[in-house]
């Protein structure tokens, strides 16, 4: 079962893992999106991360299919036992819009239609999708405490802001008194990325080198693409690897940490998988690996992470 941790200074209790529904509603059905959830939430799982976005760039889905489908099954539970997180201010895909939407107008659209998706009164944790850096931080701020007080959002967070645009959103919440950005979601798996492929993909600001510093000021981090594609799981497997997670990630730095990865697997008698996330789960500030699954099976064997402990010497060999 998994344990539930308060959310850095938030008020927010939720489970160690957070379950990322980037796949439901448009390549899993409702029925296949309830069965992941079900045992999700049989597991102790209540955390989990959507986004307004999600399933656009499928034309005959519905818009925000990712939401709906979280709505439809949210509707049969009992809201406040989880903590869902969803995201805007993104690119609108199906508008054709690809200006940066990183605006308090466009903020309070995609929130407006982010609660209509999810058949809910609020948002427990409201992500910018991505920043503006050409625009000042102080009415973005401002636009996000407005919704919070206003109720849609409990919370308000950052996803792939550079870090001194976090510091400098953040000292502006703390002048106005208010709380800022409660946790970054940020691209961090133990795979080393080949930085200009990931870009190409969309996979920007890696962790190490970077976040470091304001993750240990106390800032969570939500690490997203935290199982790496599965690229050491089907490495090892001898599974075919897709193009665009070897592009991203085959290269000698992985090497090393697959073999690293390999021998701490059968020394404790583990699945690759369950070590992946647990090099995230056992850092020394607080880190949420957000982890997919297209079956129950996939979610029961990633929960298994969250039971296995490593030691500051299994960090630093899995990192090499």
């Amino acid at each position: 079962m998994l344990d539930k941790v308060t959310l850095g200074r938030t008020d927010l209790s939720v489970s160690r893992l957070c379950y990322g529904t980037n796949m439901l509603g448009w390549m899993l059905d409702q029925g296949q999106s309830n069965a992941i959830l079900d045992t999700f939430a049989s597991l102790g799982g209540n955390f989990i991360d959507t986004a307004r976005s999600y399933g656009d760039w499928i034309p005959d889905a519905p818009a925000g299919a990712s939401e709906r489908a979280v709505g439809a099954w949210l509707n049969g539970q009992k809201r406040g036992d989880f903590g869902i997180a969803t995201k805007g201010g993104f690119f609108d895909m199906r508008a054709g819009d690809f200006r940066n939407r990183v605006t308090p107008a466009d903020i309070a659209v995609d929130i407006g239609q982010s609660l209509d998706h999810l058949g809910s009164d609020y948002i427990d944790l409201y992500f910018l999708h991505m920043d503006n850096p050409e625009a000042p931080v102080e009415p973005i701020v401002e636009a996000l405490v407005m919704h919070q007080e206003a109720g849609r959002i409990r919370h308000f967070a950052a996803s792939n802001w550079a870090p001194e645009r976090i510091r400098a959103a953040n000292a502006h919440a703390a002048a106005i008194g208010k709380a800022g950005f409660a946790a970054s979601e940020t691209f961090w798996g133990l795979a080393v990325p080949d930085v200009a492929a990931a870009a190409q993909q969309g996979y920007l600001r890696y962790y190490e080198g970077e976040y470091e510093d304001v993750h240990a000021s106390g800032l969570p981090i939500l690490a997203y693409a935290a199982q790496s594609g599965g690229y050491f799981t089907k490495r090892a497997s001898g599974e075919a690897i897709r193009e665009d997670v070897a592009a991203r990630y085959a290269n000698p730095a992985n090497d090393a940490r697959f073999a690293a990865v390999v021998a701490l697997a059968d020394a404790r008698g583990v699945s690759i998988n369950e070590v992946v996330l647990a090099y995230l789960l056992n850092q020394p500030h607080q880190t949420i690996p957000i982890f997919g699954g297209s079956n129950p099976d996939q979610v029961r064997d990633s929960v298994k992470a969250a039971s296995l402990s490593l030691s500051a010497e299994d960090l630093a060999a899995l990192r090499g």
